[in-house]
């Protein structure tokens, strides 16, 4: 069982108190904590979101559902969870019955490598083909086997890869582009490209993995002279939507062999992710390097660069 609702900012604070002995060392990214009760992983984002999955998840769950109605006098629908995975089913079924091009990103939540965005056109003749392959968002597919079918699908899909190296996202943050926006910048840009290359694709409807509202992303892309504006926005794209599962898989494909490139260069294995390890090899990197090197191929405005430095000035 699954159950995700919105809690207020004063909810919040004592949820982090209450669950503060039960927290696991890794949490996922944008997560506050992620901790362990009983039968329930309970995982608190940033932006709000609580996140109870488990056996006994609604029994967790009413807790604070509880806590919002005595200290805030909101009331909250955990049944809702259920509606959803209802609305999740007929959306699986209506996007793999048509001819879709999409796309997806990867590297957003990596300090080191790029970011790669790819958009791909899956006709209804290849859905066979994507399923027989075992095609689904790059992030439940162990690594292994991302390089096995990618090469596959690299030859027999159509579609555009972009990679934004951390030089250029270092001086987009600069600009004060945030993350969301650069998202969209780079998804615009290979959705426009696959969509006016010579040959036509004869898709039913585009479709992006919803990051951040329709009308913000349509803000973000504003000042493109070139953009698509006919998309399809959706949760969970990359489980509903074969070319988005195609795009993460490709996406990933590439980032995989940008960052055993940037393993060879500096004769370090670089890690994934924005974890302790990557502090410690960011520290290595400084001491081996120098500073500079870090702002080419690391995204300096994550938390991992303030730790790298204090860590050097032990």
């Amino acid at each position: 069982m699954t159950i995700v609702f919105k809690v207020s900012e004063n909810v919040k604070k004592k949820m982090i108190e209450y669950y503060k002995n039960s927290y696991r060392e890794k949490t996922p990214p944008y997560a506050i904590f992620q901790a362990d009760e009983a039968d329930t992983i309970i995982t608190l984002y940033e932006s709000g979101k609580a996140m109870f999955q488990g056996i006994s998840a609604d029994v967790d769950a009413n807790i604070w559902v509880d806590m919002e109605r005595k200290l805030n006098n909101r009331t909250i629908d955990i049944n809702e969870t259920k509606k959803e995975k209802e609305k999740y089913k007929e959306e699986l079924n209506y996007f793999y019955s048509m001819a879709t091009i999409g796309s997806d990103e990867v590297g957003t939540g990596d300090y080191f490598g790029p970011i790669i965005v790819t958009a791909s056109f899956v006709s209804k003749e290849k859905i066979n083909l994507i399923n027989d392959l075992g095609v689904k968002d790059s992030k439940k597919l162990t690594d292994e086997k991302i390089l096995k079918i990618a090469p596959t699908l690299i030859k027999e899909i159509p579609y555009i890869t972009y990679t934004l190296n951390n030089k250029d996202y270092n001086a987009y943050q600069e600009k004060g582009y945030n993350m969301n926006k650069i998202k969209a910048i780079l998804h615009n840009k290979v959705l426009y490209s696959i969509t006016h290359k010579e040959e036509k694709y004869p898709y039913d409807k585009i479709v992006v993995d919803q990051f951040v509202y329709p009308r913000k992303y349509f803000e973000h892309i504003m000042e493109a002279t070139e953009k698509v504006t006919d998309i399809t926005f959706t949760t969970k794209a990359e489980s509903k939507c074969a070319s988005v599962a195609v795009a993460s898989v490709i996406s990933r494909y590439f980032f995989l062999m940008k960052m055993d490139e940037l393993s060879k260069e500096l004769s370090l294995t670089i890690p994934k992710g924005a974890n302790d390890i990557v502090d410690q090899i960011g520290k290595e990197i400084v001491e081996k390097y120098g500073f500079d090197k870090l702002k080419t191929i690391a995204k300096l405005n994550f938390k991992n660069t303030e730790k790298i430095k204090e860590s050097l000035r032990k």
